[in-house]
């Protein structure tokens, strides 16, 4: 989480993310539908092949062009289909590990509050010593 960036506004925002993708998932489903193009299931192995991408180093767009722009329309819809779900699955990891963070910190706020009570008090032990 970056410095400038609430616990609960990082939640926020990666539940956007979320849902944007959500809305791309039911397009493509709609595109192939629409279209009497076949869905493929997560054992097909053409989705198996996408999704072992992510596992090679130094991927980037190129890594998955032939999917997306070379093939035909299915194959294009089917990849999206592919990395919208294994990037849903990252979102999920990241929001759990957030809400765990969120409840054993608390917020910026509580975390704010806690520094300063804390050197207040210290402050004041400093103070009695004198």
């Amino acid at each position: 989480m970056g410095s400038g960036t609430s616990s609960k506004g990082e939640l926020k925002l990666v539940g956007v993310a979320r849902a944007s993708l959500e809305e791309l998932l039911l397009d493509c489903e709609d595109f192939l539908r629409q279209r009497d193009l076949p869905l493929w299931v997560k054992d097909h192995p053409r989705a198996k092949a996408v999704r072992k991408l992510a596992y090679k180093e130094e991927k980037s767009y190129k890594t998955y062009k032939a999917y997306i722009e070379e093939g035909p329309p299915e194959v294009a819809a089917n990849a999206l289909l592919c990395l919208v779900h294994q990037t849903n699955y990252l979102l999920d990891r990241q929001m759990r590990r957030l809400e765990e963070q969120f409840l054993d910190e608390g917020g910026f706020t509580e975390r704010l509050y806690r520094s300063r009570r804390a050197a207040r008090d210290n402050r004041n032990r400093r103070d009695e010593r004198y």
